[in-house]
């Protein structure tokens, strides 16, 4: 029997049955591992659901609203959602109050589940937000905090779980609260299912096997991580770990103390980790380096992975030794960056997609030599491009319902056929593989009519070691002959290594030669003719994408 006619509760009691006793999710804090087993997480998820339904007496369709950080209690809550008929709401930790107001609002949950780090603002939303009845907790009570919490709920085990339609909503994801109204995606229970048949049917080929432990270190808020780092993985019978910080020595620690085999990542995580290697290596004896240089070299011809392990071995023990590879996805993965890692012996994935998709699209699991395609979209997508514009448009069960109280954006994004406009730019290969080369809300407009995808840019200037970050965008002229048509601006943060040789008028002056110099591998017109060197880092969001707009204000200044 197919995912696609299974429903979630029934997936859901499977999986617990199926691997009861194995490590589902598991955390690191000051006093050790806490791990919870399938079955205990299935028991937790099933005390909460209890307790939302008797004593909030919450009804089908309710919000339950999440504001943690990733945790193994995360999944206990998005289940327990589920059991209970309601529709889970996870919150970015790192938006302000009047985001999160602005979000709470529009979507009116009637519970907010938080840890420990955010009870201030949860009761804050409380406070503010009429439709919320109760805030419970997600950790071990404390003394200090009067709030209920998870592991004091009454426990009873029994409920009627609440079936709803496939085509309910199961999430609702809000891209962004920080301009105009914020945009909730709503995601069906029939989208994930169809994600989770696709992605079994995709990753099957690069996990075959049974016992796989994986570092989750993605927010929970992003439904990259919800859908592939966590339903799918648990889906599939893995152990997922959680790690309290970001710092690549912590990260580096756990990947040797757990066996880490996998790990979803965002393109700037790699590019961090490629960059401790080679400082390491800068920092090393010369005949170290040498000797890197000449296997590194080496590894090229080399197809083997496992060859490609040993040769490279010193690196592999940092990583705990079993590490195999990862998929990136987020934002568009550094075609230089890749290669270091696969070169090295470690695979990299990269993927493609975007929350409006539930997310995934597409994953590179086929064209090894080929780590600028994202790969051919999963099995029940259709794409094509526009043939004026480029743009990728996609149809298939993983669409989502609509943007949440929005008919009208709704309307601009899924047209009257049902594809979906992604706003990307992309190229279709004969075999099928998709290549994306833009965006078209940051397509630069010349004075000749001209396009220039800053991406392009971007991708050759960030060959520099010269430089940490780069931003290409348009500025708009407001004098003379060109009035209102853009030119081309770079935004370049200098790495540190430069900074701390030379002083800040040499350091601008090698910035400014290095992009002169860089830019004459692109045509003419695609050239930078402004260039900004900025003292502090480009502005992000909390998934480490660059913020265009505020970028922008910096070079209009």
């Amino acid at each position: 029997m197919g995912l696609s006619r299974k429903n979630v509760l029934m997936l859901l009691d499977e999986r617990t049955e199926k691997y009861s006793d194995k490590v589902a999710l598991g955390m690191k804090n000051q006093y050790g591992w806490r791990e919870f087993t399938y079955r205990g997480i299935g028991l937790m998820s099933r005390k909460l659901a209890h307790y939302l339904i008797s004593s909030i007496e919450v009804k089908k369709g309710d919000r339950l609203a999440i504001l943690s950080e990733s945790k193994p209690e995360y999944g206990a809550c998005v289940f327990a959602s589920v059991i209970s008929g309601m529709i889970s709401v996870p919150l970015d930790v790192k938006l302000t109050k009047y985001e999160l107001k602005s979000i709470l609002s529009d979507c009116e949950p009637t519970v907010i589940m938080v840890s420990r780090n955010y009870i201030e603002m949860a009761r804050y939303l409380k406070e503010e937000i009429k439709s919320v009845k109760e805030v419970i907790l997600m950790d071990e009570p404390t003394y200090s905090i009067k709030e209920n919490s998870i592991y004091q709920l009454p426990d009873n085990y029994e409920c009627k779980w609440r079936v709803r339609s496939s085509k309910s909503t199961a999430f609702i994801i809000y891209t962004s609260g920080t301009t105009g109204a914020p945009k909730g995606v709503e995601i069906t229970f029939s989208n994930m299912l169809a994600q989770l048949d696709d992605l079994k049917y995709a990753l099957d080929s690069i996990l075959p096997y049974e016992h796989v432990n994986i570092l989750s270190i993605l927010p929970m808020n992003h439904l990259f991580e919800m859908t592939v780092g966590f339903s799918t993985f648990l889906n599939f019978g893995f152990s997922v770990y959680y790690t309290p910080s970001l710092k690549p020595k912590d990260i580096l620690s756990i990947m040797r103390e757990k066996q880490i085999d996998f790990m979803i990542v965002v393109p700037a995580f790699l590019k961090l980790l490629k960059t401790g290697i080679e400082s390491e290596l800068n920092n090393a004896p010369r005949y170290v380096k040498s000797i890197f240089n000449i296997m590194f070299a080496v590894a090229k011809f080399i197809p083997s992975y496992r060859v490609k392990k040993l040769m490279f071995s010193k690196i592999h023990e940092k990583f705990g030794g079993h590490f195999s590879g990862c998929i990136s996805g987020g934002a568009p993965l550094d075609v230089s960056v890749g290669e270091f890692f696969e070169r090295i012996g470690i695979k990299v994935y990269q993927g493609y997609g975007l929350s409006e998709a539930s997310p995934v699209v597409s994953v590179n699991t086929d064209r090894r030599g080929d780590i600028a395609s994202v790969g051919r979209p999963l099995k029940s997508f259709i794409a094509k491009t526009d043939s004026e514009t480029g743009e990728l448009m996609l149809k298939g069960p993983s669409v989502m319902k609509g943007y949440h109280n929005h008919p009208e954006i709704t309307a601009e994004v899924i047209d009257s056929e049902g594809w979906l406009h992604t706003g990307d730019i992309a190229k279709i290969s004969k075999e099928g593989h998709i290549y994306i080369t833009g965006r078209i809300k940051n397509m630069i407009v010349l004075s000749g009519g001209k396009k220039v995808f800053p991406e392009e840019v971007e991708s050759v200037l960030d060959k520099s070691s010269y430089f940490s970050e780069v931003c290409v965008l348009g500025v708009s002229r407001t004098f003379g002959s060109k009035d209102g048509t853009e030119e081309i601006a770079a935004v370049i943060v200098p790495s540190d290594d430069i900074v701390q040789k030379y002083d800040w008028d040499t350091v601008e002056k090698l910035v400014r030669d290095e992009v002169k110099k860089l830019s004459l591998r692109l045509t003419a017109y695609k050239r930078p003719i402004n260039i900004v060197v900025s003292k502090t880092p480009l502005p992000k969001t909390t998934t480490r994408k660059v913020k265009r707009k505020e970028v922008k204000e910096l070079v209009n200044v």
